[in-house]
């Protein structure tokens, strides 16, 4: 099958869910096939892992049993080829027949899987959710027929499945506002690739990875590095850890790995926040690269896993990849965090302070406006430190919108050729590292400012453009709305003192 044909039949397996009943919704459908693509790509998997086994002269176990199987179930469902002209059998299942075992024994049976790293990651794929499925029996059928026609072992095919979901991905941010949550722009997340640079033998862990866009680049990245074996099977089985909160990004995440290489991807359901950090930490990672959740609240009893206690999930999230880094001098981080983060004082402070003295910031990339969108209107940067010593400065850069454009948007959005100038300063930051960047190899949006300066600012460390007259040096929307909210922690703090003293008799 060719490229084109076989893109062509993903988009029309789009059409047919995106019709059904069950499967109106952007969401739906991209759910619908990515649980599809992952039993036929699984069951094609078991059978290489099968035959290099008998190879080998060793015995290989099946994952999932035989009458689980795609190559089991789902010719049933459509019918034998007979190989001539391929046609088909009529159909040994009739519609009422394949949705009672779809429904009642298909995935109730993969969401019990546990055991194993492989069964593990199924089971919490396909259990506590209710997975979406066709209301139509024959509209199932079609969309198994077009899957069925996939072949896995092909490169070729897997390659252009590949593509066409990362695509579907993108539309599943561009359309639904809740998918921006666990989508971050591509461009986005290869810059901070290049900026970590993860090599082979080094552990890569994304604590919200959402659609796995993080882990996604690094494979692509590190697997330019594989020159044996064992590198190979480094990266497939001891490299990648994912974590998410939500089963359906967690299922879409793990499919993205899956296909594009990460046959084993390890991605596990769970609220990354639960973890006490305060108490002796299990599991350490060379590189954290993450897009946290932020403008969220967490409760009191989640707040107790952090030494500084906030509900902000975002002043969390940084708390947990601190403690996640391993110790040593190479452990490194980057991470999305919303402006405020930078300039918000108050527990925010307490912890960048923490950070400055635990860590070297060594870098803050200040994204323009709507760099996220459509995802987001929320303003950004990326931060990027490494467990060297304390931070003695940090390299600034404000990345620089298309002169012809005010902010990004759906219809310009954010392109890695928008990235040159903010890659040629981080390579001129790898190249003068044990050295100042020679001034006049900076530009207008580069800067440094010393751990000293950051303190007198309460460390404050949002960007403030010393090469800009300072008149239009001008407060961001988010940075006066967030002074707000501190103002009205600090009164209802107040307020709840006083109100306490009152109700002890204190005052009367």
């Amino acid at each position: 099958m060719s490229r084109e044909q076989l893109t062509n039949d993903i988009w029309r397996a789009c059409d047919i869910l995106r019709r059904d009943d069950n499967c109106g919704g952007v969401m739906e459908y991209v759910e619908h096939l990515a649980w599809l693509l992952f039993l036929k790509f699984f069951d094609e998997q078991e059978e290489i892992f099968e035959q290099e086994a008998a190879i080998a002269g060793r015995k290989y176990k099946r994952v999932i049993d035989k009458d689980y199987r795609w190559s089991d179930w789902v010719p049933k469902a459509i019918g034998e080829k007979t190989g001539e002209k391929n046609r088909r059998k009529t159909p040994e299942w009739d519609g009422d027949r394949l949705m009672q075992i779809v429904r009642g024994e298909i995935i109730p049976y993969m969401g019990s899987l546990s055991g194993s790293p492989e069964r593990d990651v199924i089971g919490g794929l396909f259990s506590d959710r209710n997975v979406v499925i066709c209301a139509s029996p024959y509209n199932l059928k079609d969309v198994l027929e077009i899957v069925d026609n996939i072949d896995f072992k092909n490169p070729d095919d897997i390659h252009t499945v590949s593509h066409v979901y990362e695509d579907l991905l993108r539309k599943l941010g561009n359309e639904n506002k809740m998918a921006g949550e666990f989508y971050t722009p591509r461009p986005i997340i290869r810059f901070m690739v290049e900026v970590i640079d993860p090599q082979i033998g080094e552990t890569v862990y994304d604590p919200f990875c959402g659609s796995c866009g993080f882990l996604v680049e690094a494979f692509e990245y590190m697997k330019t590095q594989e020159k044996t074996t064992k590198d190979h099977q480094v990266l497939q089985r001891k490299t990648f850890v994912g974590q998410e909160k939500k089963a359906l990004p967690a299922l879409l995440g793990a499919m993205n790995l899956i296909l594009h290489g990460v046959l084993v991807p390890e991605v596990r359901r769970r609220n990354t926040l639960e973890e006490n950090v305060i108490s002796a930490v299990s599991e350490r990672f060379d590189v954290v690269l993450t897009n946290p959740p932020f403008g969220g609240q967490e409760n009191t009893q989640i707040q107790q896993n952090f030494p500084v206690k906030s509900n902000a999930t975002e002043l969390l999230a940084l708390e947990h990849i601190v403690k996640k880094l391993k110790p040593g001098r190479n452990a490194r981080c980057g991470v999305v965090v919303p402006e405020g983060t930078l300039f918000r004082g108050g527990a925010f402070a307490v912890v960048k302070e923490m950070m400055l003295n635990d860590f070297d910031l060594f870098m803050i990339v200040s994204l323009p406006p709507g760099a996220f969108a459509p995802y987001s209107d929320v303003k950004t940067a990326l931060m990027f430190f490494r467990r060297s010593g304390s931070t003695k400065k940090v390299l600034y850069h404000e990345m620089p919108l298309p002169e012809n454009l005010k902010k990004f948007s759906k219809g310009n959005p954010i392109g890695d050729q928008h990235f040159h100038e903010t890659r040629h300063i981080s390579l001129l930051l790898k190249q003068f590292e044990k050295k100042d960047i020679p001034s006049e190899k900076l530009t207008n949006e580069s800067w440094f400012m010393n751990l000293d300066d950051l303190a007198g600012r309460e460390f404050d460390l949002s960007a403030r453009n010393p090469n800009q007259a300072q008149e239009e040096i001008l407060p961001h929307p988010s940075k006066l709305t967030s002074r707000i909210l501190d103002n009205q922690e600090k009164l209802q703090s107040i307020i709840e003192r006083l109100h306490k003293m009152v109700g002890d008799g204190e005052l009367q």
